[in-house]
């Protein structure tokens, strides 16, 4: 799958949300669909999205017990999405059952790729708030070699850790990095963050980029800036 730009639609409403997509008249970003949207809408605002032509990343990060998150990925199979994820701290089982329960009956189903570490927590937070006294490239990598074991397509990880994923997984291994922030930016709530080029000479293989497009003054602009400083 080649590389790509998504951009994290992080609204409060489907009609935000539409009205947003269409300052790109031209253009069909890829689009990622968390859970503030898709608490407030439901399956139907990922329809509606979908049928306009755009590919979607459904951003819900499940994390629960193997069986639960079966049925939950059987559900979330009915919809026409591209990339689901969940957390890999749920341990392999929950990641192997999460896939069995995405494949369709015709053998078809999303990507699946599971969150690492979120790019909002850093070394500090990792060791007194979580407990986990590791490196932090240690535990990603430790994460993604699980949900690779599992048979997941990818990972979803910080930018300053996708290359050695792809050392430790393999080149096809997807690595999905969000943190991306145009040089001199505002880093916001993120702590392990780069700029979209730095993101491509890392290895990134997808950046998700939220708020230097969804709040600039042009956000085509500022996705076609992203696209070209990320894909060269």
């Amino acid at each position: 799958m080649a590389k790509d730009v998504i951009i994290a639609c992080d609204f409060g409403s489907g009609e935000e949300t539409l009205a947003f997509l269409d300052r790109f008249p031209d253009q069909k970003p890829f689009v990622k669909i968390g859970m503030e949207l898709f608490y407030a809408e439901g399956p139907r605002i990922v329809r509606r999205i979908k049928e306009r032509g755009h590919r979607i990343f459904l951003d819900l990060k499940l994390h629960d017990i193997p069986n639960t998150v079966k049925k939950a990925m059987r559900s979330l199979s009915a919809l026409d999405v591209d990339i689901v994820n969940l957390h890999a701290a749920g341990t392999r089982a929950m990641m192997e059952a999460a896939l069995e329960g995405l494949c369709r009956p015709d053998g078809t189903r999303p990507l699946l790729i599971a969150v690492t570490q979120l790019t909002s927590t850093d070394q500090q937070a990792l060791e007194r708030e979580l407990l986990i006294e590791q490196p932090m490239d240690r535990v990603v990598m430790a994460y993604a070699r699980n949900a690779a074991a599992a048979g997941l397509d990818g990972v979803v990880c910080s930018p300053l850790e996708a290359g050695k994923v792809h050392e430790s997984c393999g080149e096809s291994f997807l690595t999905v990095t969000p943190g991306i922030r145009f040089a001199g930016g505002d880093a916001g709530d993120q702590k392990r963050i780069t700029t979209p080029g730095r993101a491509r000479e890392l290895g990134a293989d997808y950046i998700v980029v939220g708020r230097p497009v969804t709040q600039a003054a042009d956000p085509a602009e500022a996705y076609q800036r992203c696209r070209k400083e990320f894909l060269g």
